[in-house]
């Protein structure tokens, strides 16, 4: 495949990574408010905050995909790292006090609809943005395929514990413990993210590392 196809594949990625994690962190933060559920709210905001992300490497496309990263985008990556800790910090503080307090969601019916879909299609986009990233020999892009990696990290959380209570509704505290574990994972992105801008090595991408296949 020519090189213009493959950043013409690079920009559908991120516009599709943009609108997707739009849809899925208004629907998840909608459900997780009206349902009581830390963990489906707290999904859904990291999935806002990925949204800036993925603008910011669009952004970094525009610059040409070997092109040195600017200082405009190392603030922009810079702020998105510390949104993503703020969060943590929250997410972390609301599972506590909802472990404190006992409560529970009275189901986690679309927190399992909602991961289960996540992890169909962060799965696509990851494999997608890694053939990407190698055929344009791209840094910015393989820290952004990465970044879907963590987000799959994320739904795989989510899934397993809406799967958990929904089987056995005993377990009560498993949307507490899973939103504690989806605050850990999400002050990791924010704290790579952080070390990125940090790095004499910068590349404008998300911060979270890169990937192989």
């Amino acid at each position: 495949m020519e090189p213009f196809r493959w950043q013409r594949r690079a920009w559908a990625l991120a516009w599709f990574t943009v609108v997707y994690n739009l849809a899925e962190g208004a629907v998840s933060i909608a459900f997780g408010l009206s349902e009581g559920s830390v963990a489906l709210w707290g999904f859904g905001a990291d999935s806002l905050i990925e949204v800036a992300s993925a603008l910011a490497v669009m952004a970094r496309l525009r610059h040409g995909f070997k092109a040195p990263a600017t200082e405009a985008e190392r603030r922009a990556v810079l702020a998105i790292g510390w949104l993503f800790v703020a969060l943590a910090l929250v997410i972390g503080l609301g599972a506590a006090l909802q472990l404190a307090a006992g409560r529970h969601p009275p189901t986690t019916l679309p927190g399992l609809v909602i991961s289960s879909l996540s992890l169909a299609f962060m799965l696509f986009l990851w494999r997608a943005k890694l053939r990407v990233a190698m055929a344009l020999d791209s840094a910015a892009l393989r820290s952004d395929a990465a970044c879907s990696r963590a987000c799959i990290q994320l739904s795989a959380v989510l899934f397993a514990g809406s799967l958990a209570f929904a089987l056995s509704p005993r377990l009560w505290w498993v949307d507490g413990a899973a939103a504690l574990l989806l605050g850990l994972l999400i002050l990791k992105e924010g704290i790579e993210g952080l070390r990125a801008t940090a790095s004499p090595g910068f590349d404008g991408g998300c911060g979270c590392g890169h990937d192989g296949i």
